[in-house]
């Protein structure tokens, strides 16, 4: 199944890797810091305002053509150069932001207002809605909304191969599919996000991360339909923090071992969360049949579950039980989870039997059944192997 994205970042993992594919105009990746593009405006900055190329508010005009004519001045501008999209409504269909730019990194977007996607099916001959393509450095910032009007419109935001990347403040809304995507990324900051899609809709993942490194997600409010935050084959050196997720399937790794060749998963680190209502807490899974693969160094710390489904499992027979899953699953530790557990088990490890987990660790386990049903509150765990430290409820496997 093509997953489509609502805000989607692709990025080089590096500059080497742009030049190989004959990306025009490639550069050595700049680090792009958030101080240096936090504090007071460049006096040196150009800014263009789509409204000076003809861009109407009000929601009612299509003014993609004039978003794209403001685009390629700021992109040609040889000096610092923001992009504002101002307060009011503004729809737009298909787009495509495309650079190499020529000014100095970052070229700036500053999302003041609403963007909203046409909703005729037929403006759009892509997989996309917005396209940010082949940029050398891209600041995504403001305190505006991204529309996609889902139930109307399935196509999607794409950020094509941009090296280095900050999202911030952005609220985006009924998502087509996935909200934001990093793919093949490095570096990758994404702070004060404000996600929200109906707990019905399919395939909204919140944040979406593969074949990305040093990828850094804090202080934001997650509220779909699917995973709150997916991080599936490829995806090293995440750290998640202080995120709150609810409703949504919660902090997920996989799934993994679905298609051939797929890399590793190491150095997960998601602490200091809070779950509200969801479905899943902090999960594991991948696809029984699978291709060999990894995942490792994971670790799960200062969570908090309210009303959860699963707070916590692996499922290594997710999608297909036709033979064990061969993604081997070790190292990782649970420590300090507490809160409230919606159903009886509240930790499932159903680990495979071809690839049984090692080293799982479990430190200061304190969860309440919440559930109306009065069954024993309980934990299960098959083909895994497992360290107790410190306080375990519900009570550990045996």
């Amino acid at each position: 199944m093509k997953y489509l994205a609502n805000v989607l970042l692709i990025l080089c993992l590096l500059a080497a890797s742009c030049e190989a594919q004959g990306l025009p105009g490639s550069r050595a990746p700049a680090t792009i810091s958030p101080r240096r593009t936090a504090g007071r405006r460049d006096p040196n900055e150009k800014v263009f305002n789509v409204l000076q190329y003809g861009a109407k508010p009000g929601g009612k005009k299509d003014s993609a053509l004039s978003f794209i004519r403001a685009w390629r001045a700021a992109c040609n501008y040889r000096g610092p150069a923001r992009l504002l999209i101002p307060s009011g409504t503004f729809l737009i269909g298909a787009t495509i932001f495309q650079g190499p730019c020529l000014g100095p990194v970052p070229i700036k977007v500053q999302i003041a207002g609403t963007l909203k996607a046409v909703t005729d099916p037929s403006m759009y001959e892509e997989d996309f809605w917005i396209s940010f393509e082949n940029i050398n450095g891209l600041l995504v910032t403001g305190t505006g909304t991204v529309d996609g009007q889902g139930n109307a419109v399935w196509k999607s935001i794409k950020f094509n191969h941009v090296v280095n990347g900050i999202l911030r403040q952005i609220t985006s809304v009924n998502p087509m599919g996935f909200h934001i995507s990093i793919v093949l990324s490095q570096n990758i900051r994404a702070k004060n996000l404000h996600i929200t899609s109906p707990a019905t809709s399919p395939n909204t993942d919140g944040i979406h991360i593969s074949q990305s490194s040093q990828v850094k997600v804090s202080r934001s409010v997650i509220s779909t339909g699917d995973d709150c935050i997916a991080m599936i084959q490829g995806s090293t050196d995440i750290s998640i923090k202080k995120v709150t997720c609810g409703p949504g399937h919660g902090f997920s790794i996989g799934s993994l071992g679905k298609y051939p060749d797929e890399k590793d998963v190491r150095g997960v680190v998601v602490t200091n969360c809070t779950l509200r209502n969801a479905d899943n807490g902090v999960r594991i899974k991948t696809w029984g049949g699978s291709a060999p693969s990894q995942a490792s160094n994971i670790l799960f710390e200062d969570i908090i579950m309210d009303n959860v489904k699963n707070p916590i499992i692996i499922d290594q027979a997710y999608g297909s039980k036709s033979s064990p899953s061969r993604v081997k699953i070790s190292d990782v530790r649970y420590i300090n989870i507490r809160g409230t557990s919606a159903s009886e088990v509240g930790v499932d490890l159903q680990c495979s039997k071809a690839v049984p987990c090692e080293n799982l660790y479990f430190s200061n386990i304190n969860l309440k059944y919440s559930g109306q049903r009065k069954l024993p509150f309980s934990s299960t765990c098959t083909n895994a192997k497992v360290n107790y430290v410190g306080n375990q409820f519900p009570p550990p496997c045996r």
